[in-house]
């Protein structure tokens, strides 16, 4: 279940979903993400669902990270990505592999210490992990091509829509975690930003604060 043909399972589902983009299908199945869960849940690793990973978290489901992604790199490939919630590193992981620097911010240090030996292992060595409340953003090296969020805010803080570069797009799932979620994408132009939503969804909350 750890296997090649498992990921190529996957992908087979994941294009019958609708994910279409070449680019998005050849790098999820490509990446080992039996790495990013634990050992026991492994053989459910490229099943359709979300896993936890501790601390209350999940890793999300193959095709709402495959969702994201396309969308991201819809248009043009981002230089620069940031990503609130690193979680397991496997969103992560699926980004550095098609843009040219990641820059992910966690916020519970023992997901992101477990985050960083798996994308070390992996070899992806454009990504920049930082342990810091992120319900913000990280301004100090914005402007962003694209913002990913994995978790959920009840609204989109405008600090983050500022932290984007023109033509920049933010994919993100926005809702109360007891009521409905829409994954919404906003793209920032010089007039405004402009917000597609690309279905319903469900995440876990985006939390403010640090743990150690």
């Amino acid at each position: 279940m750890t296997s090649q043909r498992a990921r190529d399972r996957m992908v087979q589902r994941l294009m019958a979903s609708g994910i279409r983009d070449p680019r998005v299908l050849e790098v999820m199945g490509a990446t080992p993400r039996h790495l990013f869960v634990d050992e026991a849940l492994a053989h459910q690793a490229y099943e359709n669902i979300a896993l936890p990973i501790g601390f209350g978290q999940t890793i999300s489901q193959p095709y709402i990270v495959a969702r994201m992604t396309e969308a991201l790199i819809q248009r043009d490939i981002p230089q620069r990505v940031l990503e609130l919630g690193t979680g397991s590193g496997y969103q992560a992981a699926i980004l550095a592999q098609l843009v040219d620097r990641v820059i992910s911010l966690e916020r519970v240090r023992p997901l992101q210490r477990r985050a960083r030996e798996v994308l070390s292992q992996m070899g992806l060595h454009n990504i920049s992990l930082r342990h810091v409340d992120g319900t913000l953003g990280w301004p100090e090296h914005a402007p962003y091509d694209g913002i990913v969020l994995t978790a959920a805010p009840r609204r989109i803080p405008d600090a983050l829509l500022l932290q984007l570069s023109m033509g920049g797009r933010l994919l993100a799932p926005v809702g109360d975690e007891h009521d409905t979620q829409s994954l919404v994408c906003i793209t920032r132009t010089e007039r405004a930003f402009f917000k597609e939503n690309l279905g319903p969804v469900t995440f876990v909350p985006l939390l403010s604060g640090e743990i150690l």
